[in-house]
Order: structure tokens, then sequence, then C-alpha cells
């Protein structure tokens, strides 16, 4: 955007003598400093013809002075309009409030200053002005405050947009994609933040979310607990959403194999028309190769077979070879069959080396097993390297 001012200032053409030659014509603006008149050349008419001189000397002399543009500031608009326009494609505002107001118009630019460059809501306050993002929203005098207070304003209005959310995306029958993720905390006045496992790897306070999308992943809806909570103890919250909050009785909830545990399983079971898919965990995949409910040759020639067990009755199990993931271990297991050898090679030259006292066999046995820190892969011709899954309630495709 372009920031332009019109200055009316007193213009003329004044003719320079150039003793014997062609004068100089120029066109000239007057301002009085004091008691001085300072000159200031705008242009040079030398070049025009005479009859159009005279006509803008005429025009100046009758009082028409022609406005100075003077750009004073270019502002970046292009990222804002481009992310702004495909957010009000996306229904977004209307999704947030169905009647424009300053809380919506804060949010949306929160949004918008997210997506161009995250940041703090403090730090948002001050770059959004060097768009044109908050002249478009109408937000220029939004401090800190008022962003807060449009947060607790999308507080209260959480469920109605999941709502809203869900009768867009969420039918009957379909798959919802549900998981859990959690984010590191360094204030001390958050109640939800407690120590836990924090999938950051650091050994602070964290915060858990849990985030539900449809078959396409889009998100649909997000639930916020304390750092403790483990993965499974979200999963009751979420069916409860979905059939009172969301009224789908018909569901499939499709999860990880440490979120959809052995207990959560049977919970569900409790709902006749809700099912789920989830996978298998290696004891469980080990225990069906072994007991001969696939084999592996059939792998030669398909890479995906459905079998039923016992062990599993009423779920429909679906076998799935990768060979990526094979290549991938393969892989893995030569590394690391190389880093052994190379690590029990020093231990050999070290017992070779101690002649005078040699090392005893549990003093070499302590060496061997410090050097031997790698875990083991599992063995590639026990079970396939792919994924076993299993299904609940086969009527619900």
């Amino acid at each position: 955007m372009l920031v332009v001012v019109l200055h009316i200032v007193p213009m003329y053409i004044e003719t320079v003598s150039n003793h014997g030659s062609r004068p100089t014509i120029l066109l000239r603006e007057g301002k009085r400093n004091g008691k001085r008149i300072e000159k200031r050349t705008l242009a040079n008419l030398t070049h025009w013809p005479k009859a159009k001189v005279e006509a803008l000397r005429q025009v100046l002399r009758d009082g028409v002075a022609a406005p100075t543009v003077i750009i004073e500031r270019s502002v970046p608009q292009g990222h804002v309009r481009a992310v702004l326009g495909f957010l009000r494609k996306l229904g977004v505002d209307s999704l947030l409030g169905s009647r424009p107001c300053r809380e919506r118009d804060l949010v949306l630019a929160m949004l918008v200053q997210r997506l161009l460059h995250p940041c703090s809501k403090l730090a948002t306050t001050r770059l959004w002005h060097a768009t044109t993002l908050a002249v478009d929203l109408g937000v220029e005098d939004a401090d800190v405050n008022d962003l807060y207070s449009a947060l607790d304003w999308l507080l209260a209005r959480q469920q109605r947009i999941e709502r809203k959310l869900a009768k867009r995306h969420l039918e009957e029958g379909a798959a919802v994609l549900y998981d859990v993720s959690s984010s590191s905390y360094h204030g001390r006045e958050c109640v939800l933040a407690c120590f836990g496992y924090n999938r950051d790897g650091e050994k602070l306070p964290a915060i858990v979310y849990g985030l539900m999308a449809d078959r396409e992943g889009r998100p649909v809806a997000v639930e916020v607990y304390p750092g403790n909570t483990s993965d499974p103890q979200t999963v009751p919250d979420q069916v409860e959403k979905l059939r009172d909050r969301f009224g789908m009785a018909r569901i499939v909830l499709v999860g990880d194999r440490g979120m959809l545990t052995q207990t959560q399983l049977d919970a569900l079971r409790a709902y006749p028309d809700l099912g789920w898919i989830s996978a298998l965990r290696f004891t469980a995949i080990r225990d069906l190769a072994e007991a001969g409910a696939f084999q592996l040759p059939l792998f030669d020639s398909v890479n995906l077979c459905e079998i039923t067990s016992e062990d599993f009755p009423g779920e429909r199990l679906v076998v799935c070879y990768n060979p990526l993931l094979a290549e991938d271990r393969k892989r893995t297991r030569e590394e690391l069959l190389q880093v052994t050898e190379t690590q029990l090679a020093k231990i050999a030259a070290e017992v070779r080396r101690r002649t005078k006292t040699p090392l005893s066999a549990d003093a070499i046995g302590v060496k061997v097993g410090k050097r031997n820190t790698s875990k083991r892969a599992p063995p590639a011709h026990r079970i396939p390297s792919g994924s076993l899954g299993q299904q609940s309630n086969p009527r619900i495709p």
C-alpha cells in the first residue's frame, strides 16, 4: 500500500536568461521561510512548445495549483491479501462468528499473522503494522490486552465452532482421526502445566492436547488436558464429544496402538455402533506369526491380506507388508552389526595388548556389556515388515 500525501504549494513558471542562448524555462515552487523566499525547481520545461508553456502559465496565474505527490511510505500488502482472502474463501470468518465484531476481526488478524510470521501476542501487535493487515481489518489501535480478551471471547465460542466444523466435515459412518501431542510450558500460572511425558524431550512442565480430524486430516475439534494425562485417558472424552455434542452414533475412531489400549477397546465395545481402527503391538503380531495365522510367502505376491484369529473375536485383522519399511529395517540392522563389530574389534585389540596382566573373562564381559548399548532389531524372518491393524465392528465401513 502506498501512503500518498498531497501538498498544495504555490507554483510558477520562471524564464532564466542564458546570455544570448535560448532561455531556460523552469517550473518552480516558492515557500516563505521567515523573511526569505525559498525556491525549488520541480521541472525543466525548456523543451516544451511555447503554446504549452503559456497554457500552463495561465493555469497557474488563475490560482489553480497542481498538487505535488510525495510517496512517504510503501507498506507490503500482497501476502496479507492472499492469506486473508483465502481464509474468507474457506469461511473462517463466519465460523468464528456469524456477525462482524471487533473480537472476530482481532482473532482473524492473529490467524493471518500466525501464518505469515509466527510470534508472541506482543510481537503481533507490532509486526502487523509493518503490513496492511491492521488497516485491512481495522485493528490499528489494538494492544496486547485486546488480543487476550479476544482469545477469551474465542474460548467461549469453542463448542459452537466445533459443532459447525463437525456438521461440515463429519457424517454418520465416517472415520474420525484422533491423536495426542504435548508442548512444553515455561510459565508458572497455567493450571494445566504439569510434569509428565513431554514429547519435546525437555524436562519442563507440559500441556497435553488431543486433536480430532476428519478422514482428510481437516481439524474438527481440539481438547487441552493437564500435562500428566496419558494418551488413553483422553479417549472417553472424545467418544462422548462425538456422541453427545456432535450427535453421531455410527462412527469409526482411528488411533494409534499407544492410545487405543486393550482397556479402552473394552470400554468402546459398550457402544454397539461405534467402530475403531488401530494397530496391534509387536508382541501380538509376533504371537500371530508364530501361531501360523499368516504365512510370510504370501507377501511375495500381495502386500495386503485380511485374516481372523480366535484371540481377537469379532475383529477384522489386516496384515500389511511395507517394502520401504523392510528396506529401512534391513539397513538399520546392518548398521548395528557394523557398529558392534567395530566395538568388539577394539576390545579384542585391547585384550591382545594386555600381555603382562591379561584381562579376565569377567573383565572382558564387563567391557563387552558397556559397549553393547544398541538395541537389537527384530529378526526379519519372524514377522513381516509393516503393520498389522485391527478393526472392530465390520458392519461399519
